[in-house]
């Protein structure tokens, strides 16, 4: 299996991902210019953290526009993976592939600082090796984290799966106290309708090893292999 890393002007997580990719979970990986328009060789696209076009604008608001995002429609509808990560969450819900908007942090803070997840959804690509209920402690760094859709979206994504991850204590409860930049049922992740997409705004790309303080990101990494393998076997 391949993995792409997109990289637009101002993304900073790329080499995070690429070198959990390559040197932790050992897959064939390549860096993905946003320029480019072939993707028909990866089997996964992750859409890492970072500044894309210094964040003009709305995050994620030039970068939709780019090349790459556009060939993106057709890799999704394909069927293959899409993990956006941060900026690579607010990328795609400008660019219509997932929905809802990401804004600032209600405090109007900037947060960097680990976090609790519950794992809503243990069915999907994206979390099929993790335990039903199950909280991973990952870390965050944004200042526009805050996801907002309407009651109607809200609604579908709740009663159709598609809230994968929500921040949440250590002990799995919900709280207000336990959200760090205001968004709405407290949602961390999201996935599309069809499964293939996730957009969170939680970094697991740095915590996949112990030296750097731990590895409840490779779950979700392992998830996406795991799923793959089954569909290339």
């Amino acid at each position: 299996m391949k993995f792409g890393v997109a990289v637009f002007p101002g993304t900073w997580s790329d080499t995070d991902c690429f070198h959990v990719i390559k040197n932790v979970f050992h897959q064939d990986v390549e860096y993905v210019w946003h320029k480019e328009t072939d993707l028909s060789s990866y089997d996964c696209i992750i859409i890492p953290g970072g500044f894309s076009y210094g964040d003009y604008l709305r995050c994620g608001a030039m970068a939709r526009f780019s090349p790459i995002m556009q060939s993106m429609k057709n890799f999704v509808d394909e069927g293959r993976l899409v993990i956006g990560i941060c900026n690579g969450f607010q990328i795609l819900c400008e660019a219509g592939l997932l929905p809802g908007v990401l804004m600032r942090n209600d405090i109007l803070e900037f947060r960097c600082q680990t976090v609790n997840l519950k794992v809503e959804n243990n069915t999907s690509v994206f979390t099929n090796l993790s335990s039903p209920d199950q909280v991973l402690q990952i870390p965050i760094s944004h200042g526009q984290g805050n996801y907002f859709a309407d009651e109607e979206t809200l609604y579908s994504l709740e009663n159709s799966g598609q809230i994968l991850f929500r921040y949440s204590e250590e002990n799995g409860k919900i709280t207000q106290k336990s959200n760090p930049n205001g968004s709405l049922l407290n949602i961390a992740g999201i996935m599309n309708s069809e499964g293939n997409v996730l957009g969170m705004m939680p970094h697991p790309e740095r915590c996949c090893e112990d030296e750097i303080g731990g590895t409840d990101g490779s779950i979700i990494f392992n998830s996406i292999i795991h799923s793959i393998s089954t569909r290339l076997t």
